[in-house]
């Protein structure tokens, strides 16, 4: 069940491969995200002496009166992932033209975990490539339906 999308994303980006990873947060935040509280907006991820973090990712407070005065929305956050993996995001980031981004938070079990994605930038044409490709699909679908 997703709780937050990057919904941007599918349409800036092309997908490369992709990774679940356990973001460590605190309480208040996960009722936030519970309540479909957030933004994944303007996210992405970095890796530093051997971890990763999310970045950009905005948290509102939960209950603003409630919180305290030295809460930060868009603090990086950790995330949880083997050795290995982090080594796979390292090299990927490295590389030249790719980029490591979040796509979506989602609920596990009961755990939030992110779907982290290696991504490369989409060109303009590339772009609208894809929009007359999903409209023509669009358009295939409704004349099947109407039939």
């Amino acid at each position: 069940m997703s709780l937050i999308e990057y919904k941007k994303a599918r349409l800036k980006y092309e997908t490369l491969e992709t990774f679940a990873a356990g973001v460590e947060l605190t309480g208040a935040e996960v009722k936030a995200l519970r309540g479909k509280l957030g933004s994944l907006d303007g996210a992405r991820v970095l890796v530093r002496g051997g971890e990763a973090f999310i970045v950009g990712m905005t948290i509102p407070p939960y209950q603003a009166a409630n919180t305290p005065k030295t809460y930060d929305p868009e603090r990086p956050r950790r995330l949880l992932l083997t050795k290995r993996e982090i080594a796979q995001l390292a090299d990927a980031d490295a590389k030249k033209g790719l980029t490591l981004v979040p796509l979506s938070l989602y609920n596990a079990h009961g755990l939030i975990k992110v779907q982290v994605a290696v991504v490369r930038g989409k060109g303009k044409a590339d772009k609208r490539e894809d929009l007359k490709k999903r409209e023509a699909s669009r358009e295939a679908e409704r004349a099947l339906k109407q039939r």
